[in-house]
């Protein structure tokens, strides 16, 4: 979570030369605007004519930076580099620690975080990514940090559910689907119920569906400016998941809930915040370094303190009851 050194940011350019697949150009607009405002700082040139398209695409990405700090900006250009690469690396022989496909898990300074890693996809959730988030969660349960964070690679934090989830039927047919399905989904918002330390949610982006249901589940959640927050259920013919029909009406009142969950509004960082399911909204060109901050000192509280809090604190208590809904 701090902003990438110099050195850093320098290797990161090297390895650019060894993505053997073409990330494709919103992630290749992405990486000129980033590399641009990470050495020059905020778009300082005039913008191109309309009949330059792709000097165009490019001045736009890079504007839309805004204000994002050089420091910001090289974090983001090391993170984004990194998922690329990390995408087209195979996977690993399992040893004493998971490795994952989907995910980035690492530790570092008592704290451990999990990156959703599918920014070509807009991080959205696979079969796959559910089970590897659920094994992810087990393993930081159990490992020696005070405190875990979820994030997102590139600009979104999570799209929500891949759709590609619905188009593979099993032999059962849909009836074998929709129970396999229902079971993966009970034992992944379990694991997040029933996680012994405190869970911190690092809102890079765009939050969509279940990974926005999920929040009230988390301690704190921290957001850029830039994220939004949108549960289209019913236009999906589908119902909130993830504890929501009790956690938001309890966190915002039963009206503003509905217009989440059942009118599909979507909020802005602000009104999340306004709404009680955002903790702090931090400003889109100090937010890496700003929540990083609050991240190391939480990072130093006593490990076991936290933990018999969350244990026999306020959340468990209220959540004991949702295994049953």
């Amino acid at each position: 979570m701090m902003g990438a050194t110099v050195e850093q940011f320098n290797y990161a350019k090297s390895q650019m030369g060894m993505l053997k697949k073409d990330p494709g150009n919103e992630a290749k607009l992405k990486i000129y605007a980033l590399f641009k405002q990470a050495t020059q700082g905020p778009c300082n040139t005039p913008k191109p004519g309309m009949l330059d398209f792709v000097g165009k695409a490019k001045w736009d990405a890079w504007k839309s930076l805004g204000s994002v700090s050089q420091e910001d900006a090289r974090q983001q250009y090391v993170d984004l580099i990194d998922s690329l690469l990390a995408a087209e690396r195979p996977a690993q022989p399992t040893g004493s620690a998971a490795t994952f496909d989907t995910l980035l898990v690492s530790t570092e300074d008592n704290i451990t975080t999990i990156r959703f890693n599918r920014p070509h996809k807009k991080n959205a959730i696979t079969v796959e990514m559910y089970n590897e988030i659920i094994k992810a969660l087990e393993e930081s349960g159990k490992d020696d940090s005070v405190i875990t964070v979820i994030t997102g690679s590139g600009d979104f934090y999570c799209s929500g559910n891949d759709l590609t989830n619905f188009t593979k039927i099993p032999e059962g047919g849909m009836q074998q689907m929709a129970k396999d399905a229902g079971e993966l989904l009970r034992e992944f918002v379990k694991a997040f119920i029933d996680f012994p330390k405190p869970l911190i949610a690092v809102i890079n982006g765009p939050a969509v569906g279940v990974s926005v249901t999920l929040l009230g589940l988390f301690e704190v959640v921290y957001a850029t400016e830039s994220a939004t927050f949108h549960t289209p259920f019913s236009q999906l013919g589908q119902s909130p998941e993830g504890c929501s029909s009790y956690t938001f009406p309890k966190m915002m009142g039963n009206a503003k809930a509905s217009e989440m969950l059942l009118f599909n509004k979507k909020l802005t960082a602000t009104q999340a915040c306004a709404q009680g399911l955002v903790t702090e909204v931090f400003p889109d060109s100090s937010f890496q370094t700003e929540v990083a901050t609050r991240l190391k000192a939480y990072a130093k509280l006593p490990r076991n303190y936290l933990s018999l809090t969350i244990g026999q604190g306020i959340t468990n208590t209220q959540f004991k009851c949702i295994h049953s809904l």
